[in-house]
């Protein structure tokens, strides 16, 4: 599983960081920063959780066979 980012969509809200801090971060203007893009088996539910928190869904998972 990825995760993949629209850094055009994103608002700054920093949810994503908060509930996932090991794939998620905010740059100097604000703005969604992946730190990895590669979701584990054991990732996948704090990962989800972060996605799902995004008001703007400027974040989403993209299945590896997609």
């Amino acid at each position: 599983m990825q995760i993949k980012a629209d850094v055009g969509k994103c608002q700054g809200y920093g949810n994503c960081v908060d509930l996932d801090p090991e794939h998620f971060d905010l740059d100097d203007d604000g703005l969604v920063v992946l730190l990895r893009t590669s979701v584990g088996d054991t990732e996948r539910e704090t990962s989800g959780a972060a996605v799902r928190s995004c008001p703007v869904q400027a974040v989403w998972l993209v299945d590896d066979d997609a």
